[in-house]
């Protein structure tokens, strides 16, 4: 095919990426829309940059350089990035090309103003924009000028902070390439910014226009603040003037400058409102056409508009699927289940399939359609009163949700409710044998499941799975189990209101809850500090601990002196809780028994700052605090009026909770333990496809939902641009941050404490864990890379029971996402460390190795000077 190095816009639509990049082909695009005006011009292809890239082979080297290079050491990007933009901006285009530009220079008019543009291939994509990353250059005249700016805009692909971009986003070098858009100028009264969603909370029905004077460079470029105008259902609903003190305008002779906006239109508005509103018309059918809300940049020029840019607005949150026009508010899983990373479409269908409720997928997140528990008056307030106990925040979203004129429609009579709040502990007697029973029910039903699935392959086992799951759900949804479980959570929410009524004492239970006995999850962060008591007097298998890199370490460590007790202790450590991970929800995680090596760290650090039987000292400790703290709280409520009364009710409510408050953490125990089984049998399943050459390799499963790898298993089919598109969705969901409530309309609801009781500068979050500590923040992301030192404060996103093992070793505990009775808060009243969770953006707000106080009693971090 001969290679075409240049077309007119009018040629091109979004289809030719590969051709024209990402701007030319969304430009081509717009030019097609009914109604949409776009300034004409040309498209100078990627054929034209791989040429001039051929005419100096040596630059291969190069960006085998660059690409080795790590995206932090930004001197060394800096250094090679320059060099490579200086050789390609010195390469003298040949004849040939040189001709086909001018040429169609022509026939638009070459003495005329331009704007050339960068467009590369990897930019304005629905998963990564690119937004800023290449060169526009305005009003250039002349084609000896527009030569050379075209030169300048292939060199762009290789400024540093596109370079770095591309490292960060995981994008090779050699597969970008760099198409470059010239377009006749156009010189506009006013320009700006459309976003036909709102790009702060995300809802799509309402549109964003910012405006200002004369070109739209003086906006991009920051210089001055626009005129912003909100626009619902054809309507202005807010609007903020600025005062534009400056403008960009054209000059005659080629470029531009910044000149002094006249005092007396500074204030005006750069739009009326009548001009939003169209706008907002035309934004409207641009998103339609594309097909996903768009970020527009446009132009007014003698009352009308034209469109110089589309691209789609990448950080919204997408909104789940379904199919009415119905209004719908979700709340979100992974707040509640302490894992709000993205899950992987097998993780995603395992989970949907194995919950009490039905679950939505978006944005590789799962959540909950609570509409009509919402719209009933019957499950409203019972709703609330659980999401407000778990998250204040969640709570609060959903009543600012309900503030808003009919979004939630009201429902007469009793609706769908919820589990009651209420009365479900009632007829259970508090007795230590029904979790104890609870407990080897769990057991004989998973030691069933274990031989059941041993002889099953190919369709048999989906079938059988499908089976396993009505099990799993039906022992999860037992009966007495509930009971169980609501009996310890209400006798702690009794506890901690009556007791505060009674003596004025403020989280009364976190005390009386430490060293509760049957808590599978506490047990599990004592028991490698065993496992540390084993390995601590062998110096030898120390030193090789701290040297491993390879999984593989278990096998090698029975040549050492002391490393086959060694390796039994860590072996059975893994056998009774290797099941577990960090974001252990999503079946797809690497379990300890598949990388034990994740466990070395925090296996050091006991080895390193606990002394030999840490772990029965521990609990002995916390279960004397809790018998002390009870018999300081029966005595007080014994010298206050008909005390002996409530002596008898706190009495009762503290063996209570005692008696069930750990067997919360069994359930989620039972379900991580199932899903290893089950993870097991379908990896076997995609080693035979691996076999078979139908995948490349095992984890392609992890990329498919569960019905889908079932019809894959039947067919011997696979097919591999879906797989492909889901690794490519999935990592750029990495880069949205999941709503704790989130609307049919897009939009992300975060919720407010509205506290007005705590210092200034203080971070708010949810008092979960009494007490309050000093010490050092360690900022852990990776529970791999944990390096504690005794006395250390551990600040993370979210904390699941995989977390536990590095609660033994530190003071105080302060997490972003967490609700009363999540893991982690459990955990840390076990363990008794200080804890406030909720913290929004707590490890950004909080440095690693700064000085923080937690104020686990009152809910709030203070940073330390």
């Amino acid at each position: 095919m001969t290679e075409r190095y240049v077309l007119d816009l009018q040629e091109v639509d979004e289809t030719q990426v590969a051709v024209v990049g990402g701007k030319g082909a969304h430009l081509g695009g717009l030019s097609r829309i009914e109604g949409i005006r776009v300034p004409a011009g040309l498209c100078v292809t990627t054929d034209a940059f791989r040429r001039i890239m051929a005419e100096a082979p040596w630059l291969d080297d190069r960006l085998d350089q660059l690409s080795r290079l790590n995206p932090d050491d930004r001197e060394a990007i800096r250094t090679l990035s320059a060099q490579i933009r200086r050789t390609v901006e010195g390469i003298a285009i040949p004849d040939d090309l040189t001709a086909a530009i001018t040429r169609a220079l022509a026939r638009l008019g070459e003495q005329a103003a331009y704007a050339v543009r960068s467009s590369a291939t990897a930019e304005d994509l629905p998963t990564a924009s690119f937004a800023g990353q290449q060169d526009t250059y305005l009003n250039v005249v002349g084609p000896t000028a527009i030569l050379q700016h075209v030169s300048r805009c292939w060199a762009s692909l290789f400024t540093e902070r596109a370079v770095t971009y591309r490292q960060r986003n995981r994008i090779d070098h050699r597969t970008v390439h760099m198409a470059v858009v010239v377009q006749r100028m156009v010189f506009p009264h006013a320009s700006g910014i459309l976003f036909t969603a709102d790009p702060v909370t995300g809802n799509r029905k309402v549109a964003t226009v910012d405006a200002g004077f004369g070109l739209g460079e003086a906006l991009v470029s920051g210089l001055v603040n626009p005129d912003v105008f909100k626009v619902r259902q054809g309507e202005v609903v807010a609007k903020a003037i600025a005062a534009k003190q400056r403008a960009v305008h054209a000059l005659p002779t080629g470029g531009t400058r910044e000149v002094a906006i006249d005092s007396r239109r500074q204030e005006q508005p750069a739009l009326t409102d009548a001009q939003v509103v169209r706008l907002v018309q035309l934004g409207r059918r641009i998103e339609a056409h594309f097909g996903r809300p768009q970020d527009i940049e446009w132009c007014l020029v003698d009352d009308g508009f034209q469109i110089v840019q589309s691209r789609p607005i990448t950080t919204l949150f997408p909104v789940p699927e379904t199919g009415d026009q119905e209004n719908h508010v979700y709340v979100s899983v992974g707040h509640q289940q302490m894992m709000t990373d993205p899950m992987k479409p097998l993780g995603l269908s395992m989970w949907q399939l194995t919950a009490m409720v039905a679950m939505h997928a978006a944005g590789g997140r799962l959540f909950v359609d609570v509409t009509r528990r919402l719209a009933s008056s019957a499950s409203r307030a019972g709703l609330l009163d659980v999401m407000g106990r778990g998250d204040p925040l969640v709570r609060d979203a959903l009543e600012t949700v309900l503030d808003r004129d009919d979004f939630v429609p009201s429902l007469p009579g009793a609706g769908p409710g919820g589990p009651p709040t209420g009365g479900a502990s009632a007829t259970i007697e508090t007795d230590p044998a029904i979790v104890t029973e609870l407990i080897e029910r769990s057991q004989v039903s998973i030691a069933a499941l274990e031989r059941d699935i041993r002889t099953k392959t190919g369709p048999a086992l989906f079938e059988f799975l499908l089976e396993a799951f009505e099990e799993h759900k039906r022992v999860l949804s037992d009966p007495l189990s509930m009971q169980a479980i609501t009996a310890g959570m209400e006798a702690t929410w009794w506890l901690n209101d009556t007791l505060q009524e009674w003596l004025g004492e403020k989280n009364a239970a976190d005390t009386l809850t430490l060293s509760a006995p049957d808590n599978v999850t506490s047990e599990m962060g004592l028991a490698l500090l065993d496992v540390a008591d084993v390995i601590r007097p062998h110096s030898e298998v120390v030193a090789f601990l701290q040297g491993v890199e390879d999984d593989g370490f278990l096998d090698e460590l029975a040549k050492l002196e002391g490393g086959t007790e060694a390796r039994d202790a860590i072996q059975a450590y893994l056998d009774r809780y290797g099941m577990r991970c960090v974001g252990e929800i999503d079946i797809t995680r690497p379990r300890w028994r598949e990388r034990p090596t994740t466990l070395v760290p925090v296996l050091l650090d006991n080895v390193r700052n606990f002394e030999p039987g840490a772990a029965e000292r521990r609990f002995e400790q916390g279960r004397q605090k809790a018998q002390q703290k009870e018999q300081d709280v029966l005595s007080r409520l014994r010298a206050l009026p008909d005390g002996d009364r409530k002596a008898g009710e706190a009495k009762r409510m503290i063996d209570r909770v005692r008696t069930f408050i750990g067997y919360r953490e069994y359930p989620k125990y039972g379900i991580v333990s199932r899903y290893f089984v089950y993870k097991q049998a379908l990896l076997e399943e995609a080693e035979r496809l691996v076999q078979a050459g139908v995948l490349h390799e095992k984890e392609d499963i992890f990329y498919l939902a569960f019905q889908e790898l079932h019809d894959v298993v039947r067919s011997n089919q696979v097919d591999d641009r879906l797989i492909q598109q889901r690794k490519d969705d999935f990592r750029s969901y990495h880069a949205l941050t999941p709503p704790r409530v989130l609307t049919s309309d897009g939009e992300a609801v975060t919720g407010a404490y509205r506290r007005d009781d705590v210092p200034a500068g203080a971070l708010i979050g949810l008092p979960v864990s009494a007490g309050t500590i000093e010490g050092r923040a360690r900022v852990i992301l990776d529970i791999a890379e944990a390096d504690l030192e005794a006395g250390d404060i551990l600040v993370t996103t979210f904390t699941d029971p995989s977390w536990s093992p590095l609660f033994v070793a530190v003071a105080g505990l302060v997490t972003e996402v967490g609700g009363l009775m999540t893991h982690g808060a459990v955990i840390a009243r076990e363990y008794g460390l200080p804890a406030v969770v909720g913290v929004e953006r707590a490890t950004r707000l909080i440095r690693d190795g700064q000085r923080i106080r937690v104020h686990g009693t009152d809910g709030y971090v203070e940073i330390l000077p």
